[in-house]
């Protein structure tokens, strides 16, 4: 869990999940593999780590191209989607987010929303899988859609529900991508309280990828 800011003299803060081997992803996604390595034929000083693992791993954006085939994929990405004013809410439901709930926080039109919910503080303290975490239930998806959000953030692996619901009806997922709105799942928010922040979650340039992982931060706006 991290908990220290980026800087000694800065007020960003991380609200990235560390990468690092062992870390819990998403059942029957290959397990992220570091390896630091001495090059061969080097026999001075420097290492390469070697990376092996999914886009969808940690903290990291989903683009449309996700759920739809040839919709937008993450290089294709305007900045001005992962770069700008955040709103960070907090939600009490400890199941799932609904539309009872958001319709207190006067969402509007092009904003990104963060949720932070009960998975901030117990998820992240364990490498194992959660079966239970809160998510972003099909109605509330709807409700944003309607909205017009443009960016929505979760505090887990994913917005949708665990359990599979009824398959003749679009998920949070495909409500949300089909919208190109953008999903940035996998935060860790435990640090910040709700309010209002400026938000970078810059996503790796991986051509016609459907996702990459990103570093998050949030600088508090007075």
């Amino acid at each position: 869990m991290i908990k220290n800011k980026c800087g000694s003299n800065s007020n960003w803060i991380d609200v990235s999940v560390p990468l690092q081997n062992d870390m819990v992803v998403w059942p029957g996604m290959i397990n992220l593999q570091l390896e630091h390595r001495l090059p061969k034929g080097r026999d001075g000083g420097g290492t390469i780590t070697r990376i092996r693992m999914e886009a969808h791993t940690g903290t990291r954006l989903d683009a449309p191209q996700h759920f739809f085939a040839g919709r937008t994929t993450i290089d294709q990405m305007p900045l001005d989607a992962a770069i700008g004013p955040a709103r960070v809410i907090e939600i009490t439901d400890h199941k799932a987010i609904k539309p009872e709930e958001l319709k207190r926080h006067n969402i509007r039109r092009g904003e990104k929303i963060l949720f932070k919910t009960l998975n901030s503080q117990r998820c992240w303290q364990t490498n194992n899988f959660f079966t239970d975490y809160v998510y972003i239930s099909r109605e509330a998806a709807s409700f944003l859609v309607d909205m017009g959000v443009s960016l929505v953030g979760i505090d887990y692996l994913s917005v949708d529900s665990p359990t599979p619901g009824d398959q003749n009806q679009p998920d949070t997922h495909q409500t949300l991508l089909g919208a190109e709105i953008w999903i940035l799942e996998g935060l860790d928010l435990s640090s910040v309280s709700h309010g209002n922040y400026n938000l970078i979650c810059l996503p790796l340039k991986l051509v016609k990828s459907d996702g990459s992982p990103v570093r998050a931060v949030l600088q508090p706006i007075s």
